[in-house]
């Protein structure tokens, strides 16, 4: 039977992720920088296990329901708390929506904002799964080019003023810290600037934040956008995935209480609700103190990888070869000579060398650039980012010594 005759004409605009597909091909043989999955030992898996005793033993019949689609109250309380330790300030619970990760937030973004044809605007490179979750709803996504302090909002704001009366731009979707897949932090003249480019021309900002609370750097994190947002023009999304386990499948959304509202219509239909027991256990490992005082653990453990795989980098490396220094997030940007296609060795890295690291094309809005990988330094152990960065290094000089 051709199923393919049902299909939707959305449908077409659907693709598979290249994370999830490269996840196929590894074996138990292949050091894999693909994933972009935290360290297990940062997990606090023994607060979790008593938190969970405690709840299912005193709060079964709240935890084990349904819930309403918002959240769980106390979650969306003790969310305001923690978030105000950072300088976001929202008037209240009602502003907080939680999500089954921030990947449910960015498909609803996009379920509520675009219609076909309509512009939003992105870092370039981004989040692969932003573009997948985006491009469903068909829009003409724009990607602005980066540079070590961020997205280049020069060119940003030549963008939107050319745009202007082309269509309009519905959002500005941007990692500031950390971000996935270069780990690039936007410097704070930046931030200033992206909002005041907002403002100008009445665009909406996504601030995608998982990594803001795991900052490794020197000094204190960069001020969140929404921490400088007098406007409401600013939808934060953050998640439990980096500073609790991403097994919760938690995340959660402050923004304004009309963007809350319309955010709300749309899950109802989605999935009805977040995991009730989760949202539990979320608020109480908030509620405890477990998340706060396991951040900087993570945090400890981040660095050190990190500088273990710049580490390698320097030793092993060729010439010609250059990659980023992220002060947060779980990423390393490489780029390599513009004659690597990284899409096509990935092929050889990963039979003849054993290595594995997802290629740069996908993360690119309008795939223009194939000589860049994103490896992720915080799941492999440190014998492995070594010897993986040793393969890789092989696997760069096999590639250019071919016959052409």
């Amino acid at each position: 039977m051709n199923i393919g005759r049902f299909l939707a004409e959305r449908t077409r605009l659907m693709r598979a992720s290249e994370i999830r597909e490269l996840l196929k091909w590894i074996t138990e043989n292949v050091i894999s920088f693909g994933g972009g999955m935290p360290d297990p030992s940062s997990f606090p898996a023994k607060e979790i296990m008593e938190v969970t005793r405690e709840i299912l033993s005193t709060k079964a019949d709240k935890a084990l329901q349904y819930g309403t689609t918002n959240g769980v109250a106390e979650l969306r309380e003790e969310l305001v708390r923690f978030m105000g330790k950072v300088g976001i300030k929202v008037e209240g619970p009602e502003d907080v929506l939680i999500t089954v990760g921030s990947q449910e937030a960015l498909d609803i973004i996009g379920r509520v904002f675009i219609n076909p044809g309509d512009y939003i605007i992105t870092e370039s490179p981004t989040y692969l799964a932003a573009l997948q979750a985006f491009r469903i709803y068909g829009p003409r996504i724009i990607g602005i080019p980066m540079d070590e302090e961020g997205m280049r909002v020069d060119v940003l704001e030549d963008t939107l003023r050319k745009l202007s009366n082309e269509g309009r731009v519905k959002f500005i979707y941007v990692i500031p810290t950390g971000q996935n897949p270069t780990g690039i932090t936007m410097s704070m003249e930046r931030r200033r600037a992206l909002l005041d480019i907002a403002s100008k021309y009445d665009v909406l900002i996504v601030e995608d934040d998982p990594y803001g609370y795991i900052y490794f750097g020197d000094g204190e994190p960069p001020s969140r956008l929404k921490a400088m947002d007098s406007e409401g023009r600013v939808i934060y999304l953050s998640t439990f995935s980096k500073i609790a386990a991403p097994g919760l499948r938690l995340g959660w959304v402050a923004a304004s209480r009309e963007v809350i509202r319309w955010f709300e219509l749309a899950k109802q239909s989605i999935d009805l609700h977040t995991s009730t027991l989760n949202q539990y256990i979320a608020a109480e490992l908030l509620r405890r103190g477990i998340i706060e005082r396991n951040i900087p653990r993570i945090k400890e453990i981040y660095r050190t990888k990190r500088d273990l795989m710049l580490q390698a980098l320097s030793q092993y490396m060729p010439e010609g070869v250059s990659w980023t220094k992220p002060s947060a997030g779980m990423f390393i940007w490489l780029t390599v000579p513009e004659n690597i296609d990284t899409g096509e060795m990935l092929e050889i890295a990963i039979k003849k060398y054993g290595v594995a690291y997802v290629p740069g094309k996908s993360f690119y809005p309008n795939e223009e650039k194939r000589n860049n990988m994103r490896l992720n330094f915080t799941y492999p152990t440190p014998q492995e980012i070594f010897e993986g960065i040793r393969r890789l290094a092989l696997a760069i000089r096999d590639y250019v010594q071919r016959p052409r």
